[in-house]
């Protein structure tokens, strides 16, 4: 079974983690590890009318926060990367400059460190310039950055199905295949 590490923090778009954690269980063959921040916890109450303990039981593993002698706080700890979403602009600071002080930013730290893939799913708009600095930086460790902007050419016509289409395509960067999700571009036939 593959391992994947998912990291929730408090920035709007609780659903984006919780249908990656629910299409994850659904596909089979991964054991998630979910670490939700204090912040991301508020956030899924917020946004989901969920309890942290609902989220957790979407999830193979979950780890505290502060937990930072978890197993996904080590390299030796094999996983296939990690997904943060969403993705604060608080953790994506931490993660650009190494600043692990939590179990979030550690993890990343070390997918990034091991050369495993990390997708950021980064949701704060307008964006200024130190955001998008982190973003380049994050980008040049090898981190992926896929903000969640709707593709319209796939004819979605409801939000769940615009929230799939975003949901697949970051599992495709992450390098994980699920069909069904969004339908790729094929272009456009006259």
């Amino acid at each position: 079974m593959k391992r994947l590490i998912i990291g929730m923090t408090g920035a709007t778009g609780a659903i984006y983690g919780k249908r990656l954690l629910e299409v994850l269980r659904q596909a089979g063959g991964w054991q998630t590890h979910l670490v939700v921040s204090d912040a991301g916890a508020l956030n899924i109450q917020h946004e989901l009318g969920m309890k942290r303990s609902e989220i957790c039981s979407l999830a193979d593993k979950v780890h505290g926060i502060d937990d930072i002698a978890a197993s996904i706080a080590s390299g030796g700890f094999r996983t296939e990367g990690m997904i943060i979403a969403p993705c604060s602009m608080k953790t994506l600071a931490a993660i650009a400059h190494g600043f692990g002080d939590n179990l979030i930013s550690r993890a990343a730290d070390v997918v990034l460190k091991e050369r495993r893939r990390l997708v950021i799913v980064p949701r704060e708009t307008p964006l200024h310039l130190v955001h998008i600095r982190n973003m380049g930086i994050v980008t040049e460790m090898g981190g992926i950055m896929y903000p969640p902007l709707p593709a319209f050419y796939g004819d979605a016509k409801t939000l769940p199905q615009l929230i799939d289409e975003t949901v697949g395509r970051v599992l495709s960067v992450a390098g994980i295949e699920v069909e069904g999700l969004y339908t790729p571009w094929e272009g456009i036939n006259p």
